[in-house]
């Protein structure tokens, strides 16, 4: 088993995206390495789950991981939190007191949401890092401690400091070494695999018996924007399987379920959710289309030196989130006709989009992934599911 499988395995991180896959192999490198290290992300990406995987790779690994979450401690108290307290030192204080880093000692803390931490109790935190010295609250006594820091935000921290809401010196010394975990929407492929290992824990936790998620409720799953990211994912998961009692889960039910989440119509979903699923699929995958058309548009434009104007878009979106399928009609260049979109399946759009993309670009697979949204690993195995490598010869074979 090779370093980055262990890990996986070890750690729980679920997917196969490129993105994660770069986690992996940072998380990899990282570890063995007694240095800081930095993770970044939006809420929800699974920050906490990164430094525990950092933490269980270590020479520390025997030692603690103590969690904290900055956010969560109020201003007045978070240096006796941090450092501990001497009886006496303020009232309350009944005792002498350990901090987290004193608990923590030979081992890893791993500060969540550092943004939040004042800029006071910055300095003294930075003074642990650079000598490892500290000094409890109300106590003349300098002590040290041995731990290994990991700190992790959902903000931009060179904001920050230009804001003057975090030191600069501080900021220079967490970012030795920055994970950046992506976000959901930039990992779609790995829904899959999410949301299987969410149901079956959920389904095993609560003894429900669970039919899983067909493939069209997958796909629409994918096209929502998940902006809550993975701890979004897996409540809605957890819900639909209760509130539909253990049934196979549907893309209608899939549908039904996201529309009290967005509030109906919302930018976070491409289509209005109170149409069918065929309808929906249909529109997301028309979206694409003219989203490409859209972009090959504006490289021409840029490279004729020419101003960028979608003012008068044919079939752009309209003020209610769908297609102006009216306005597709006979002015969708080479591109699919809405005419013939009832005639064909989801299987079929999907092929004849990629298909259609990969001739726009050459066969440039790199290219036509990054149009699509998709991984250059996704873009392989649908070329081979839907056979389109013969294809691609015979556009070649017919334009020569």
């Amino acid at each position: 088993m090779s370093d980055l499988e262990r890990v996986r395995r070890d750690s729980g991180i679920i997917g196969t995206s490129e993105g994660i896959e770069q986690v992996l192999e940072m998380i990899v490198q990282v570890a063995p390495v007694d240095i800081s290290v930095l993770v970044t992300g939006e809420s929800g990406t699974g920050k906490e789950i990164v430094a525990k995987a950092i933490h269980k790779q270590s020479r520390r690994s025997s030692k603690p991981l103590v969690t904290v979450n900055c956010g969560a401690i109020p201003e007045g108290i978070i240096e006796s939190e941090l450092f501990g307290h001497k009886k006496g030192a303020f009232t309350g204080a009944a005792e002498d007191r350990k901090g987290y880093f004193e608990e923590a000692d030979n081992g890893t803390v791993f500060l969540d949401e550092i943004g939040e931490m004042p800029v006071e109790t910055q300095v003294k935190l930075l003074r642990v890092l650079e000598s490892g010295e500290f000094m409890r609250v109300g106590d003349a006594k300098t002590r040290k401690v041995d731990v290994r820091m990991i700190a992790a935000t959902n903000k931009n921290l060179a904001e920050e400091t230009d804001k003057g809401r975090f030191r600069r010196d501080l900021y220079y010394r967490l970012r030795t070494v920055t994970i950046d975990v992506p976000p959901l929407r930039q990992r779609l492929e790995d829904i899959d695999l999410l949301t299987e290992r969410f149901a079956l824990l959920f389904s095993r936790s609560n003894d429900i018996v669970f039919r899983g998620f067909s493939s069209d409720a997958i796909r629409v799953m994918k096209q929502y924007d998940w902006p809550g990211n993975i701890r979004e994912l897996r409540n809605f998961v957890e819900s639909v399987i209760l509130l539909e009692k253990g049934n196979k889960i549907s893309s209608e039910m899939v549908l039904k379920h996201l529309e009290p989440m967005v509030g109906g119509t919302s930018s976070n979903l491409p289509v209005p959710v109170d149409k069918s699923s065929g309808q929906a699929e249909r529109e997301l995958i028309l979206q694409q289309l003219l989203f490409l058309r859209q972009d090959m548009r504006e490289i021409k434009g840029l490279f004729s030196g020419g101003q960028i104007d979608r003012s008068g878009e044919v079939g752009y979106i309209d003020s209610g989130g769908g297609l102006n399928f009216r306005a597709l009609e006979g002015d969708v260049g080479n591109l699919i006709k809405s005419a013939a979109i009832g005639d064909m399946s989801v299987k079929d759009l999907e092929a004849e989009l990629i298909s259609r993309t990969l001739k726009k670009f050459n066969n440039n697979r790199r290219k036509t992934a990054r149009a699509l949204g998709i991984s250059e690993r996704t873009l392989y195995r649908k070329i081979n599911d839907y056979g389109l490598e013969k294809k691609q010869k015979r556009f070649k074979d017919t334009d020569e």
